[in-house]
């Protein structure tokens, strides 16, 4: 038989179904998932950079409850943005989306974003600048989605290729996406191209399918990056405060220390000599400084808590870097501060206040000595002072987009205020530095001038009435009325605390201060102010000789400390004059030569803090 020729009989024409939704979507949408990852990260930064973790934290918030509540905070977000992701795709008729069981799709998403939550806390353990882990996170982002495309798909689709391979490379998280997002995509396009289901749960099983391996994977990297992050965030200092041990997990298995002192009475210390290279330095210390180290040594030995604050010996020193010799900026330093008490430190740039108060505060650790506030230890119990610790920083620590009543809400909340409680605390704080009126309570603290941001910060620092307060340099920047608003706010609150005040103002620390202390070099010298007369008195240049007789028949232990053009300064012994013979002197100097002006002042702050500062400065001796 001859087979002549063969034709097709007609027939309707075949629909081509073809997703490409499917085709593409493992690189495109790994690329839409991970645009979380970065977000995350530079927030995590960004409280670091600015020091708002270590803000909150000094205000009562402890480390465990800030990890759990920002877990939870980026848990949500990361659920709204997956959500409204899967109901997008599905809406537009994306096969991916509608083939696929969504239940199997919520528990992927779930697991993924856990993990991806869990790797932003690592990474941003390590880095502290906004910029650089913001260009890191997005190079991470491209670089996955197209190692994943070009690179890991190829993997995937050879079936020579031990499974035991692509586990491995599964380890990598962005690769895990990329890979269920891989199945998703088969399933789908498959199922369309056939007119069946995509992937349901019973398919799991299937030896060809790789989501369980995938699910499982990120689970066990889910729990053990957790705790990698935790413990992280713990040992780095990462702006939750000092470096803590690497086995710091060991301390919270011991009982809790006591509120009792712990330090052992330190030996009397007494002005030693200390040989380096050629030279002697010999350390003096003044006498009120030595009767401050004995009043520290016999609290101790009585434990008594009247004092809120005491410091033994406190020092610390900063190794040297670069060739350069280490840097003391604590010296020694012994201190006892009592309940309702404003101590006023005072000094150059560079003495050593700021380090101090670091140390107070847990920002730094103290290279030797101790520190115990209301009789907990600063080098141990640091969380237990923070509960009642208020802190205004030198520089101001504020989140731009809330208000300063959101501010004082949040930290109020920080001290257990509550209810009506809270709000009338609020309120009365936003009164006393003068941000009630006018709607300046509920503008955002980005549009508030350098000074409104100052009493805001002094605001919050007195929220809740903690019974130690650190304020550096809260003045800073006022204007004159403000300034003595501020003074006032400071007055009422020290009479139920303690305060650590720093200042450059003379006129600040005479209105505020109860004790001062003169830091330089990293020394402490307190000195009694005020135990001298200021006598000056401008003549001729040709009297001037006359004008050093008066004096030194007023005071044989006057000491002139200023000359130029006739015109010269003396300091005279309180305890050896009389007002009355000195006017008696210059009536009898007005009748032998012309006295142009003269006058006598008490000795003022600024004078002596620069007259200790000056003979503070180390001297050597050779030896």
């Amino acid at each position: 038989m001859l087979f002549d020729f063969i034709k097709e009989m007609p027939k309707p024409e075949t629909e081509i179904r073809l997703d490409f939704s499917s085709l593409l979507g493992p690189l495109f949408f790994t690329w839409v998932i991970l645009q979380l990852f970065p977000i995350v990260l530079t927030a995590l930064v960004y409280e670091k950079q600015q020091n708002l973790r270590i803000m909150m934290k000094m205000h009562g918030l402890g480390d465990d409850p800030y990890l759990m509540i920002s877990y939870a905070y980026f848990l949500a977000i990361s659920l709204v943005y997956m959500f409204c992701f899967v109901v997008f795709g599905s809406v537009v008729g994306l096969k991916f989306f509608t083939l696929n069981d969504y239940s199997i799709q919520f528990v992927f998403y779930f697991i993924y974003i856990n993990l991806q939550i869990s790797l932003s806390f690592l990474v941003a353990a390590l880095f502290s600048n906004v910029k650089t882990v913001a260009v890191v996170g997005y190079m991470i982002v491209f670089a996955s989605g197209l190692l994943g495309g070009f690179f890991f798909q190829f993997f995937l689709q050879d079936t020579s290729l031990p499974r035991v391979w692509i586990v491995v490379m599964e380890l990598y998280p962005c690769f895990s996406l990329y890979a269920g997002l891989y199945e998703f995509s088969q399933y789908a396009f498959t199922g369309n191209y056939m007119g069946t289901r995509g992937m349901r749960w019973g398919d799991l099983i299937d030896s060809n399918n790789g989501m369980v391996h995938v699910l499982i994977i990120m689970i066990v990297e889910w729990v053990v990056v957790f705790f990698m992050a935790y413990y992280t965030d713990q040992f780095l200092t990462s702006g939750s405060g000092s470096r803590k041990s690497p086995l710091f997990f060991s301390h919270k298995l011991k009982s809790k220390p006591s509120s009792s002192f712990k330090n052992p009475l330190s030996s009397f210390r007494l002005p030693s000599l200390q040989r380096k290279g050629s030279k002697v330095y010999v350390e003096l210390e003044k006498s009120d400084v030595v009767q401050e180290k004995e009043r520290v040594e016999l609290s101790l030995l009585k434990q008594d808590t009247t004092h809120a604050i005491v410091c033994d010996n406190l020092k610390k020193v900063y190794r040297g870097r670069d060739g350069n010799p280490e840097k003391i900026a604590v010296r020694g330093l012994s201190l006892a501060l009592s309940q309702g008490e404003c101590f006023g430190m005072l000094g150059p740039n560079g003495a050593g206040k700021t380090s101090f108060i670091n140390m107070m505060i847990g920002l730094v650790k103290p290279s030797s000595g101790a520190a115990y506030v209301r009789g907990l230890d600063i080098r141990t119990d640091m969380d237990g002072i923070y509960a009642n610790m208020g802190v205004c920083p030198q520089h101001d620590l504020l989140w731009e987009t809330l208000t300063g009543r959101e501010h004082l809400l949040f930290y109020g909340r920080l001290k257990n205020l509550k209810g009506t409680t809270l709000t009338q605390a609020v309120d009365e704080s936003l009164r006393s530095v003068n941000l009630f009126t006018g709607g300046i309570a509920d503008k955002q603290s980005g549009k508030y001038s350098g000074g409104m941001k100052r009493r805001l910060s002094v605001a919050i620092s007195l929220i809740g009435d903690p019974k130690v307060v650190y304020m550096d340099e809260p003045s800073t920047g006022l204007d004159p009325a403000s300034r003595k608003n501020l003074w006032n706010v400071v007055k009422r609150a020290k009479q139920n605390c303690a305060i650590i005040l720093t200042t450059h103002s003379m006129e600040e620390a005479e209105h505020l201060c109860d004790r001062l202390g003169i830091f330089v070099d990293g020394r402490q010298l307190k000195r009694k102010y005020g135990g001298s007369y200021v006598f000056t008195m401008t003549t001729s240049s040709n009297h001037e000789v006359d004008v050093e007789n008066l004096v030194k028949g007023l005071s044989p232990d006057a000491k002139k400390i200023y000359e130029l053009s006739g015109t010269q300064k003396f300091e005279l012994p309180k305890e050896a004059i009389k007002i009355a013979d000195v006017f008696r002197a210059i009536e009898n100097a007005k009748s032998r030569f012309i006295v142009q002006a003269w006058g006598i002042a008490d000795t003022t702050l600024e004078d002596v803090f620069i007259k200790v500062a000056r003979e503070a400065q180390p001297f050597d001796v050779l030896s």
